[in-house]
């Protein structure tokens, strides 16, 4: 393999608003009532985990990177020493400086770009280089609708490898998605098409883009039917932890409760305990307690954790056990993975590995499945 100049940008900030219940981290005010809740930055340790897999190439790889908590300090604590570009003032980054920086980047005869982020810095990119330069994301955001980031750290940086070796060769023009996040919070869903970035092509490594719920009475019919066991079965004394989405709301309104569609709520023997909870209060409730957490797979993608529910933290997940974890999707949103398994990417690999294997999927009254969890 000849020497290859790589790129990285690191947006330090991704990801924040994820387990404290802030449904996205952009604009300052969401950033500045994350720290309030004791939010820590999980992009930083997400790129090192990527760039640790790059070890054997290490000597093959000239790294460039914008300062700081931008990518240089990243890339020296995976062990790379980084050709360091830019400016920056430290502890206050924007979208201005991911776009300065791979503007300059772009111009560096680059054989790819790496960045981490959510959405919004694949957004930025978009913006700065539009299809200049291949790229591979790797996901530290909280919604992660485009489909240009790897599955996970790990994953990213097998693709990173193959593409540098010229063992995947191919690329492609993906999808760069991002939504409104204060309608998000507000519990509506505005997705927006902004452009396309090239991304290294190798399916088992990438995550698709999320896809739109089917819609129509016959899928309205198949939540509720799904609703209906899951109210039947419930036992008494057990919290329920309701996971966001359109097929968990249905067993909501199935109990004539309220609920928070793109949040995380809890109820107990038929009643609404709390909504719209962060991964502490979550805690907090089910310490010591019988729990069971309700969650869906995103459509056409097929995280069950780790996109859009990061409430539903390691912590969490371990406090209220893996067997007891309930998984509902209709025969269409199974259908949309195109028999790809059900991903997991909570950014603990202890956590990861207890979820693999196979789970039952509840997918309608009396009906189930046993579903590949990868």
């Amino acid at each position: 393999m000849d020497h290859k100049r790589v790129a990285l940008i690191v947006n330090p900030v991704a990801g924040m608003g994820g387990r404290v219940g802030l449904k996205g981290s952009d604009g300052e005010e969401t950033l500045r009532r994350a720290r309030e809740l004791g939010a820590t930055p999980s992009a930083p340790g997400r790129t090192v985990e990527a760039l640790m897999g790059l070890a054997p190439l290490t000597a093959k790889i000239e790294l460039i990177s914008y300062p700081a908590e931008m990518g240089e300090a990243e890339a020296r604590e995976a062990g790379f020493e980084p050709k360091v570009i830019g400016r920056i003032d430290p502890g206050r980054t924007t979208a201005e400086d991911t776009i300065r920086a791979a503007r300059e980047m772009a111009t560096m005869d680059l054989d790819l770009l790496l960045f981490a982020g959510g959405d919004g810095t694949a957004r930025d990119i978009y913006k700065a280089i539009g299809l200049e330069v291949p790229v591979v994301g790797i996901p530290a955001g909280v919604k992660i609708h485009s489909g240009v980031y790897a599955i996970n750290p790990t994953r990213a940086a097998r693709l990173i490898e193959m593409y540098l070796r010229g063992q995947v060769k191919a690329l492609r023009e993906v999808e760069v998605m991002d939504i409104d996040e204060e309608a998000f919070r507000q519990g509506r869903i505005s997705a927006r098409l902004y452009g396309y970035l090239k991304v290294p092509l190798e399916r088992r490594l990438t995550q698709g883009a999320k896809a739109a719920s089917a819609g129509g009475e016959h899928e309205t019919l198949a939540m509720q039917s799904i609703a209906e066991q899951i109210v039947e079965t419930m036992e008494t004394d057990c919290l329920y932890i309701i996971g966001s989405g359109t097929t968990p709301r249905a067993i909501m309104e199935c109990l004539s409760l309220k609920n928070t569609l793109l949040g995380i709520d809890i109820i107990l023997n038929g009643k609404l305990v709390a909504m719209d909870l962060n991964e502490n209060q979550i805690l907090d409730l089910v310490n010591d307690k019988m729990a069971k957490i309700i969650v869906t797979p995103i459509g056409g993608q097929g995280y069950i954790f780790g996109r859009g529910n990061q409430q539903l933290s390691p912590n969490v997940i371990k406090e209220v056990g893996v067997s007891n974890i309930i998984v509902i999707a209709t025969q269409n949103k199974l259908n949309s993975l195109k028999r790809k398994p059900l991903l997991v990417d909570t950014g603990d690999r202890e956590v990861d590995s207890m979820l693999r294997g196979y789970m039952r999927v509840v997918t309608g009254y009396k009906e189930e499945m046993i579903y590949k969890v990868a």
